[in-house]
């Protein structure tokens, strides 16, 4: 079943998304950009309350493709006690080196989760590379909010692909970038593990207005009932 995950920037959006029934909590600074961070501090914080409650992921922020910085954010936010880590694969770089760098954390029973963007063509071939380093997942998510959403940046047989990609490789599979309401019954028929939510959930679906409960609880309940409607 798809589950709803909510982006967070502090402890009170939080407890919001939590109220409003998200399945997992994800922080990050949306004013810092596509996966902008929290600091490790506030991070650990807010996974202290929300420990025991629901499971917590968390960005490393926007950072190139370079295997030695990339494995010293992971590592400080990995070492905060989140469930998942997640790191965003943003064009250039080397790609495959920041991935075998981070395998070692892999191997030390930390869940990282990639972060593929629609809007800067991605390779769902890379998505084998990740399972060997250990991945625990992978998300397609989007890095100019300005462009849309997710559906109308890549095409159904895309969007597609990757889900099937990340299934046939037994990673967890999550859709995100600029999500509305009305995306949801389409993405739903895809199967993925989560959808990812930050506008949506925001006063006048501005991603760094503050999160608005009403809205979240919407969102939620529109997955339940497409959820209920796959599965009858």
């Amino acid at each position: 079943m798809t589950r709803m995950l909510a982006s967070v920037n502090s402890l009170a959006e939080a407890q919001l998304a939590y109220r409003a029934g998200a399945d997992i909590i994800d922080l990050k600074q949306p004013a810092a950009g596509a996966l902008g961070a929290l600091p490790p501090e506030q991070v650990a914080r807010i996974r202290a309350w929300c420990a025991g409650k629901i499971p917590v992921s968390a960005t490393v922020g926007d950072l190139p493709m370079l295997p030695d910085p990339v494995f010293g954010a992971v590592q400080a936010i990995a070492a905060t006690g989140v469930d998942y880590v997640k790191i965003g694969f943003f064009p250039g770089g080397d790609w495959s080196g920041v991935a075998h760098r981070l395998t070692v954390l892999a191997e030390c029973g930390h869940a990282l989760i990639a972060v593929l963007f629609g809007d800067a063509s991605p390779d769902p071939a890379f998505i084998p590379t990740l399972q060997q380093a250990g991945f625990a997942g992978v998300m397609l998510d989007t890095m100019d909010k300005s462009r849309g959403s997710l559906p109308e940046i890549l095409t159904p047989a895309e969007i597609g692909r990757f889900v099937e990609e990340a299934r046939a490789r037994h990673l967890l599979c999550g859709l995100a970038g600029s999500l509305r309401l009305k995306d949801i019954p389409a993405l739903l028929r895809y199967g993925p593990d989560y959808l990812g939510f930050r506008g949506a959930l925001c006063a006048r679906h501005h991603r760094t207005a503050e999160l608005d409960g009403e809205a979240a609880a919407l969102i939620k309940q529109a997955i339940q009932n497409g959820a209920a409607l796959e599965t009858a």
